[in-house]
């Protein structure tokens, strides 16, 4: 599965909610990933995830595959829109 969200946090994905988006990922068997510009990253690693640099506004593809994917689309991308949980 795949879904096009855009970063609404005004810090973009800095250390907390890197960390945020990774502990959500990792609670799935699916594979989740991070696709920016071209560059694709696991969505589990924090340092994966925190090398796309990404800002607010930016355009990022969340993918998953796996036993749990409709489930981990659904959790990441509701995480993203949420910013995070920072308001």
């Amino acid at each position: 599965m795949e879904k096009v969200v855009t970063i609404k946090n005004k810090s973009g994905l800095h250390a907390r909610p890197a960390g945020r988006f990774v502990k959500e990922a990792s609670k799935f068997r699916s594979d989740v990933m991070l696709n920016y510009k071209g560059k694709i990253v696991n969505a589990k690693s924090i340092m994966g995830v925190m090398s796309l640099g990404l800002s607010q506004g930016e355009e990022v593809t969340i993918t998953t595959d796996g036993i749990d994917e409709d489930k981990a689309i659904e959790a990441m991308v509701s995480l993203v829109e949420a910013d995070f949980g920072e308001q």
